[in-house]
């Protein structure tokens, strides 16, 4: 069975870093489009970036490029988001994401529900 475990959350304060990993098990990452969502408590979940290692590229939520960065270890069958510069706003639970078909410019849209594969989240909480 294909899971993703998230960890790499916590707290942290404004103006801080932190970085969350991915990690594959049961898929190769590097056969699918692999991105991040973060959900805020009472808000509809958001995509963050995915990254498509087939194809050496990335693709960012814009409010939020500059500031996240996404890569990938394939050897590691992990994926990373690099939060530098963290705001209160960032807050919430970060799930990653994989899906061998949805191209990357429409991984981070409305239909992400139909995504094939998800982490149980990890929290990230950013204190003022």
């Amino acid at each position: 069975e294909a899971q993703l475990v998230e960890s790499g959350g916590g707290l942290v304060q404004a103006g801080g870093s932190l970085r969350l990993s991915c990690v594959g098990y049961g898929l190769s990452l590097n056969e699918y489009v692999v991105g991040w969502f973060r959900q805020a408590p009472g808000m509809e979940r958001e995509g963050v970036a995915c990254i498509s290692n087939n194809e050496d590229r990335t693709y960012y939520k814009d409010s939020l490029a500059g500031r996240f960065t996404i890569s990938s270890d394939n050897a590691k069958n992990t994926i990373y988001l690099q939060m530098d510069n963290l705001k209160p706003d960032d807050t919430g639970v970060y799930y990653c994401a994989a899906d061998r078909w949805r191209p990357l410019y429409r991984f981070l849209g409305p239909n992400y529900k139909d995504l094939e594969v998800w982490g149980q989240g990890a929290l990230v909480t950013v204190s003022v």
